[in-house]
């Protein structure tokens, strides 16, 4: 499917929850598609802001196929939704991090296999030794 057969209609963020609601239009959805169990007709998706940060389509993140391992990010949360024509929206995060364009399609990915994605990123901090929480360093100086 192509970025212009997916349409995105509306995008609403909970800034408490950090989640963003994505909302798919009708016509993303083929009889194929629909009739396939690995491919369910999903509408709507709630995705966490984590979630976006961690899949960021930014090549800071991506490093042309070879993705570096974001942790860390369980409290970030999303500053500004900037959209990019018909196709897009750009997704300012409040760690700083700003150069993702989250196509239709790729959020359509991302809502599609949400769980499977989750559960890999989850076994990769895991492997790495690595977590969500954020890290602060916290100097003490003697009295």
């Amino acid at each position: 499917m192509s970025d212009s057969e997916v349409h995105v209609t509306r995008l609403h963020y909970h800034k408490q929850r950090r989640v963003l609601d994505v909302h798919f239009a009708e016509q993303n959805f083929t009889e194929q598609q629909s009739s396939e169990k690995n491919s369910p007709n999903i509408k709507q998706a709630s995705l966490t802001a984590e979630f976006l940060r961690v899949y960021s389509p930014s090549a800071e993140v991506r490093r042309h196929g070879n993705p570096i391992l974001v942790s860390n990010k369980k409290q970030v949360g999303i500053k500004q939704l900037v959209a990019v024509g018909q196709y897009a929206v750009k997704i300012v995060f409040d760690d700083g991090h700003d150069s993702g364009i989250y196509s239709w399609q790729y959020l359509q990915q991302l809502a599609t296999n949400q769980a499977t994605l989750w559960q890999d990123y989850l076994q990769r901090l895991s492997a790495a030794n690595a977590n969500r929480e954020a890290s602060i360093a916290i100097n003490f100086r003697p009295s």
